[in-house]
C-alpha cells in the first residue's frame, strides 16, 4: 500500500509517453510540462519500481527491460482509467437491474399497467419491485436505499426529496350505479348531508382529502365510513347507498356512475420523487419520462 499511496496517474502517463516517444523534450512538449518537470516524475519512478528505467543514449532514452515489462500493463491502467471518464449511452433495451417503486394504490391502478407494459416492451431486462405506500417511514427507507422512486401526492413526500409532477387528477363524485337521488345535479349542501365514503390511506379515520375545501364552503361531511385504498370503492358503493369523491383516471367502472354536483373540488397533483442522490440516474429518468407519456 506505501507503494500505492506514491503513485498518480499522471506518473504512468509519462511512463507511457516516455516508452512511446523516447525523448524527455518531446515528451513535456507533449504534456505541456518542462522538462525539469518530467525529469523529477522520472525519478519518483526510479525510486518507487528500484529500476532505471531508461538510460539516456544521445537525445534517446533507451528502456531497461523493466520498463519494457511495465509498458503494457501501464496502458492497460490509463486505458481502463480514461474509459471511466467516457460517459455511457443509456439504452433501456441493455439495461439490467431492479427498480423499486413504492406506490399509493391509486397509482397503482392508474399508472402501473401502462408502465409494466412499457418496460417489458421496451427495457425486458428490467425487473419492478413495487410496494405500499407508507407515508409515516418513507423517508427512512429511500434514505437508506430500499425504495427508488415513489409515485404519490406532493402532501406525502417529504420536504428532502426531489419530485416531478406526472399530471393533474380531478376528484369526482360517484355513487352505486344503481342509487337513486331526487335531482339530477346535487348541490354542495345535499353532498356534504349525504353519507360519505372516504379513502384514508394513511391513517385510519374518518377524515377526507376534501374536509377543509368543504369546511371553507360553510359544511360539514357526513363521513361514516373509511378504506385504505381506492381499489375498494366501487364495491362498497355499490351495495350501500353512499357516495364518494373519486379520481377521473380509475373510471368508467360497471359498479358505479358519476353524479353531477354543482361544484368539484380542486385539482390536484400525482408526482414521482426521488432521492437526490439519484437525480442523475439514467434509469430515474427514463421510467419518469414513460410515466409522464402513461
Amino acid at each position: 500500500m506505501n507503494g500505492i499511496s506514491r503513485l498518480d496517474i499522471k506518473q504512468l502517463r509519462i511512463l507511457s509517453a516516455l516508452l512511446k516517444l523516447k525523448n524527455v523534450s518531446d515528451v513535456a512538449r507533449k504534456m505541456g510540462l518542462t522538462q525539469q518537470a518530467i525529469s523529477e516524475q522520472l525519478r519518483k519512478l526510479r525510486d518507487l519500481f528500484d529500476d532505471r528505467l531508461f538510460i539516456r543514449q544521445g537525445n534517446t532514452m533507451v528502456a531497461t527491460p523493466k520498463a519494457i515489462a511495465l509498458e503494457k500493463p501501464v496502458n492497460q491502467i490509463l486505458t481502463q482509467v480514461e474509459a471511466l471518464l467516457i460517459p455511457k449511452k443509456f439504452t433501456p433495451s441493455s439495461y439490467k437491474g431492479v427498480f423499486t417503486i413504492s406506490a399509493t394504490d391509486y397509482a397503482i391502478a392508474a399508472l402501473l399497467p401502462q408502465l409494466l407494459e412499457i418496460t417489458r416492451r421496451e427495457a425486458p431486462g428490467l425487473k419492478l419491485i413495487i410496494r405500499d405506500f407508507a407515508s409515516d417511514n418513507v423517508n427512512q427507507l429511500i434514505s437508506a436505499g430500499e425504495l427508488d422512486l415513489l409515485i404519490s401526492f406532493p402532501e406525502f413526500i417529504p420536504a428532502n426529496l426531489i419530485y416531478d409532477t406526472l399530471f393533474e387528477e380531478q376528484h369526482i363524485c360517484i355513487a352505486g350505479k344503481d342509487t337513486v337521488f331526487s335531482s339530477s345535479t346535487l348541490n354542495l349542501a345535499e353532498v356534504a348531508a349525504h353519507p360519505q365514503l372516504v379513502v384514508s390511506a394513511s391513517r385510519a379515520n374518518l377524515r377526507g382529502s376534501h374536509d377543509q375545501w368543504f369546511a371553507d364552503k360553510g359544511y360539514a361531511r357526513n363521513i361514516v365510513m373509511s378504506v385504505p385504498g381506492f381499489s375498494f370503492v366501487p364495491d362498497l358503493l355499490c351495495s350501500t347507498d353512499l357516495i364518494a369523491f373519486y379520481p377521473s383516471r380509475l373510471l368508467p367502472n360497471a359498479k358505479v356512475k358519476q353524479l353531477e354536483v354543482e361544484l368539484l373540488p380542486p385539482p390536484f397533483k400525482v408526482i414521482a420523487a426521488w432521492h437526490p442522490r439519484s437525480n442523475n440516474s439514467d434509469i430515474h429518468q427514463w421510467l419518469i419520462a414513460q410515466l409522464k407519456r402513461i
